[in-house]
């Protein structure tokens, strides 16, 4: 028997070890596809390494309407799940247009919605994402270039839950070329997307020439650096995250709101994440939760001098009053 050429044998193991944080018993999971590189070689390696180890594993591509042709090759898409053994596989059309922000936004928000639904219907265990390791070296440099902060710099987590369903990213830890090289090795033809190529998208143009200047002027290590670096910063945010659950606690006020005097005894880092739990808490919704509304609430802790209420979005007022930090009517 043939060797088993290397790019195929680290998708696997990158899968295998994703797959076996699922607790047992576990529903079906599901690989999101869209015909490109990192989620073909995903689902031929799920498709392979799911059932030895007793799961079940399925495929949901999401046909975006963006593109001519885009229906037919999803349907070529489940065609070839099926015939690899993968159910249930299925399409998932969605309607961008309309939505709020721009256009990768709208998608990306369409595409995850299509991917919730799909995993609630068919009870899934996880849904299993094709981000690489060079998909997060992009995040950490837009997040850089953004002032994304810790948690933007954290990058894509290898494990999320979203509104009750498992997002697992197994290949994180491989390159984007590794996965090109597995579908080569087993005979996998991918579909490339032109919109990772349209420079009016800040991904594809960090993608295209961003990230290949750094290589040049830093070396090869720059990619795995940048991923490591996600890996560290969202060792720490987590550490953080953790301390600031437990400091709101203690900050309540029996009253309604929070004590005034807990907050202002917490580090500052540990404050402003006691904030946004907060702010989430009244209904502030976290799209429109800015550094520029943090600061403010931490001006009425650490900066007070008589100042009117704090306006957050939805609509939200919060005033300092009777030494804490309560919404006004």
């Amino acid at each position: 028997m043939a060797p088993l050429p290397p790019p195929v044998a680290a998708v696997r193991l990158a899968v295998r070890r994703a797959l076996a944080r699922l607790p047992r018993p576990a529903g079906p999971v599901l690989v999101a596809c869209s015909g490109g590189a990192d989620s073909l070689a995903l689902a031929a390696a799920t498709a392979f390494v799911a059932p030895r180890l007793g799961l079940r594993a399925g495929l949901v591509t999401v046909d975006h309407g963006l593109q001519a042709g885009s229906a037919e090759r999803a349907t070529e898409v489940v065609e070839w799940a099926a015939k690899l053994g993968l159910t249930p596989a299925e399409v998932a059309t969605v309607v961008v247009a309309g939505r709020a922000g721009g256009p990768e936004a709208a998608a990306r928000a369409a595409r995850y919605e299509a991917l919730l639904a799909a995993a609630r219907r068919h009870e899934a265990a996880a849904v299993l994402l094709g981000h690489t390791r060079d998909d997060q070296a992009e995040t950490v440099l837009l997040a850089l270039a953004r002032g994304g902060g810790p948690r933007g710099l954290a990058g894509m987590p290898s494990l999320r839950e979203l509104d009750g369903v498992r997002l697992l990213r197994p290949l994180l830890d491989v390159s984007r070329d590794e996965t090109r090289q597995a579908c080569a090795a087993i005979g996998l033809t991918p579909w490339e997307d032109p919109h990772n190529a349209d420079p009016s998208y800040a991904r594809a143009r960090v993608r295209s020439t961003g990230l290949p200047a750094l290589v040049e002027a830093l070396g090869p290590d720059v990619v795995d650096n940048l991923a490591r670096t996600a890996r560290l910063v969202a060792a720490d945010t987590a550490a953080l995250d953790s301390l600031a659950r437990a400091a709101l606690d203690a900050a309540r006020a029996p009253a309604g709101g929070l004590r005034v005097e807990a907050l202002a005894a917490l580090l500052p880092a540990v404050r402003t994440r006691v904030l946004h739990a907060w702010a989430g808490e009244l209904g502030a919704p976290a799209a429109a939760f800015s550094s520029r509304h943090v600061a403010a609430l931490d001006a009425l802790i650490t900066d007070w001098h008589g100042q009117g209420a704090v306006h957050l979005p939805a609509g939200i007022l919060v005033a300092r009053r009777d030494g804490r930090l309560t919404r006004s009517p």
